[in-house]
């Protein structure tokens, strides 16, 4: 007896409303200690102090397929069915996420396309953060709006098989739900006016002309010597090629100096004239005989 639905409940997808949980899971859920100990004689108003000690959402676990305290307070909302403005009250609570997610799985099942798109996509811009136990028995991570997504999108989501609804495309062409406006389209369109204003701004400014070669730009400012060479002196040329004034470079220039001088002394005078010459050209005065040339 504990285990029926309602006298005045109303069929959903033309069943009994516990009939959308799998036989051998629902099995499973009335041999729980939880459904017996904590989901007896419920009603609609118990069924929310329950749902807000809920501290995780799943399916069932384990090898002997355990369900979890989310799967059997969903079971006793198909069996109760509450009234339709608390499921929507329980989509609207934002201080407890997983009496949302609860509302939202139950609104899923019961509801119709219409509901599902009008009520539960809202839900897609909640990014709190969740948890929700595998079959495995292990915890996994996952945020509001990446179950929601799931129950639009999916076949099952928690172990349940999810009803056929109608895509949306479908109801915005027979004009029942409008076009979905998602929320980043705001800052996507101010994204969009700034690249249209930096462009506009490059079209209207005026590329600059090259500079011609070795013509210095004086708006530019000279390049700072290095560290390493600032405060030094600069390297003083050295004459006479590689070597000193001492080296072979050194004396062959002085020695194509020494000739160039006696070259413009003149051949007659004895300045200019090696001392053997002078002393033959006397001698060759003397026996009147011509000088000899330098």
């Amino acid at each position: 007896m504990a285990n029926r639905t309602v006298k005045d409940a109303h069929s959903v997808k033309g069943t009994n409303p516990q009939y959308l949980v799998e036989k051998i899971i629902r099995t499973r859920i009335y041999d729980a200690q939880y459904w017996k100990e904590q989901c007896f004689a419920l009603s609609a108003e118990l069924l929310v102090d329950k749902a807000m000690e809920l501290r995780y959402v799943g399916g069932v676990f384990g090898g002997n397929i355990k369900p979890t305290p989310f799967l059997c307070l969903l079971l006793k909302m198909l069996q109760i069915q509450p009234e339709k403005d608390i499921i929507i009250e329980f989509i609207k609570n934002e201080d407890f996420k997983y009496v949302r997610a609860l509302g939202a799985v139950y609104m899923r099942l019961t509801g119709s396309s219409l509901d599902v798109f009008k009520y539960l996509e809202p839900l897609l811009n909640d990014y709190r953060k969740m948890r929700r136990q595998n079959r495995q028995g292990e915890f996994e991570l996952l945020h509001v709006d990446e179950f929601i997504d799931e129950l639009l999108r999916e076949d099952r989501s928690c172990d349940v098989i999810l009803p056929h609804i109608q895509k949306r495309q479908i109801l915005e062409e027979t004009e029942q739900l409008e076009m979905r406006v998602s929320a980043l389209e705001d800052d996507l369109d101010m994204e969009s006016d700034e690249e249209e204003e930096e462009e506009v701004v490059k079209e209207k400014r005026p590329e600059p002309e090259p500079p011609s070669r070795g013509h210095r730009d004086w708006d530019r400012p000279r390049r700072s010597p290095s560290p390493r060479f600032r405060g030094r002196p600069a390297p003083r040329r050295k004459r006479g090629g590689g070597g000193g004034g001492g080296g072979v470079g050194g004396r062959k220039m002085k020695r194509e100096r020494s000739r160039e001088r006696d070259r413009r002394g003149g051949g007659g005078s004895s300045r200019g004239i090696a001392p053997d010459i002078q002393e033959a050209n006397e001698l060759r005065a003397r026996l009147g005989m011509a000088p000899l040339r330098p």
